[in-house]
């Protein structure tokens, strides 16, 4: 996996493989509802995360962006933000 560690401005590295898979989950949410407008979370995985995007598209709706850099059996690297919420 080549994942970018130095991404773009208001970019902000989210590495899960050193995480314990029961916590994951709750990082994730809580990373996401924590960004600002225009932000990017780059979610590097061991695994393609589609009960993870299918709960956090249950969540956040319409304002999820999700964005796959890489996606191969080694793991993914997935920019998501959240935009255009009401009251931003």
């Amino acid at each position: 996996m080549h994942a970018n560690l130095n991404p773009e401005e208001n970019t902000h590295v989210f590495d899960a493989r050193g995480i314990a898979r029961r916590f994951r989950h709750s990082a994730i949410f809580g990373a996401l509802s924590a960004l600002r407008s225009g932000e990017t979370m780059r979610f590097i995985n061991d695994h393609d995360p589609l009960p993870l995007l299918a709960q956090l598209r249950e969540r956040f709706g319409e304002y999820l962006t999700v964005n796959y850099r890489e996606r191969g059996p080694q793991g993914v690297v997935v920019d998501s933000g959240i935009v255009g919420l009401p009251g931003e």
